[in-house]
């Protein structure tokens, strides 16, 4: 007999798009500034991939699973071979990125960047190794030093995290699967189990378009929201979570906790940006998170990365490398594209989720559409799409 008898069938899936029929926050009449890439999602970045491994299982002695990994790659199959700039930062710390100390010393990310729960951190860190000695390219001996970077939210209020299903054939089933095109949200790959406002939440993504003298540049976010209270969400201005105050929202919350949750925000560009330059756009992804009524409890994990796609030539191991950037009078326009991107992609994690039963009797409710549509009417701040 099977250890496991699953009520729910075992989900695997990977990268892929979000499906005709499932609106996003601007199908809804949500508005925003800036100007989206054509599928407004972090792979309007050229060259950068993501992939997605979902697990949702019902076992037999009741414990549900609710999790999964989702992998970012910058530079797709060449982030085998080849670093990209890049730099952190931490809102609050309450949270685990793994592969900082090296990226804040180098200014170089040197592989993925991996999503997952707050317990599986460590067998994806592995699988990363793993999978990159497996593809060959490293010296005579066969050694790949390897310091990946792999964040994490905490999804056990609805998955059951201390049975770690997460497993390294998932982290390299993400890996080999990454793919550019649009990118499916919500319950999906790292966010499967994740709450955000004491609402369903999960994975989004969203980008901005930058015209700039004799050029066009590309920003674009993805997050793992996993944070924030009720009372203080905000979606355009309009506050959702004081108008929407159900107390079968989310039936595992405590009216008496703090902000305990976290979201790990990941951001990409093609603009030839030096480290330092992308320390300073990934905190401007606090001001984001800000925007959705956000303060970044003590208990909250409010982690940044942000990478750039330019200047590979001058990332190939050289001895004498030369790099081109983007003067910092000429950045305000990436500072307030980050801004605008990371509010929207957390807007869409949370519209493209659905409700869900979980682990222990938990249930996370999903923002319902026909209530947020009627009070973005009413304050005025309904945009119907053209």
């Amino acid at each position: 007999m099977p250890r496991y008898l699953p009520v729910l069938a075992l989900a695997l899936a990977c990268c892929s798009g979000a499906g005709a029929a499932a609106p996003r926050a601007r199908d809804l009449g949500v508005p925003f500034d800036g100007t989206p890439g054509p599928l407004n999602a972090i792979t309007d970045v050229a060259g950068v991939t993501v992939g997605q491994v979902t697990l949702i299982e019902d076992l037999a002695d009741g414990r549900k699973v609710r999790t999964g990994v989702t992998a970012i790659l910058p530079r797709g199959r060449a982030t085998l071979t080849t670093p990209s700039y890049g730099a952190w930062f931490a809102l609050n710390g309450n949270g685990e990125m793994t592969g900082t100390a090296w990226l804040e010393e180098s200014g170089q990310l040197e592989g993925p960047v991996m999503l997952t729960n707050t317990h599986s951190v460590g067998v994806v860190r592995d699988a990363v190794i793993a999978w990159r000695v497996r593809a060959g390219g490293a010296d005579a001996s066969g050694y790949w030093w390897s310091l990946p970077v792999v964040a994490e939210t905490w999804d056990g209020d609805l998955n059951d995290i201390n049975g770690f299903h997460v497993r390294a054939e998932h982290a390299w089933r993400a890996l080999d699967s990454a793919q550019g095109g649009a990118v499916a949200e919500g319950n999906v790959g790292g966010g499967t189990g994740m709450i955000c406002h004491e609402f369903k939440c999960g994975i989004g993504t969203a980008s901005r378009r930058l015209t700039q003298p004799g050029q066009d540049y590309t920003v674009g976010v993805l997050v793992q929201a996993n944070y924030g209270l009720r009372d203080t969400l905000r979606i355009a201005g309009v506050p959702v979570g004081q108008e929407i105050r159900d107390e079968r929202i989310y039936s595992g919350a405590d009216p008496a906790a703090g902000d305990t949750g976290s979201i790990i925000i990941v951001i990409a560009t093609d603009a030839p940006l030096l480290p330092h330059q992308l320390k300073r756009l990934a905190k401007r992804a606090g001001l984001g998170l800000a925007r959705m009524g956000s303060f970044a409890g003590n208990g909250s994990g409010d982690i940044f990365i942000a990478f750039s796609t330019a200047n590979a030539a001058a990332l190939g191991g050289g001895r004498l490398v030369q790099s081109t950037s983007i003067g910092n009078d000429y950045l305000d326009p990436f500072f307030a594209a980050t801004v605008e991107a990371t509010e929207e992609a957390i807007v869409n994690a949370m519209i493209a989720a659905r409700d869900m039963q979980g682990n222990a009797g938990h249930h996370a409710m999903a923002l319902p559409h026909d209530r947020l549509v009627a009070l973005l009417k009413r304050y005025g701040r309904y945009t119907p799409r053209h």
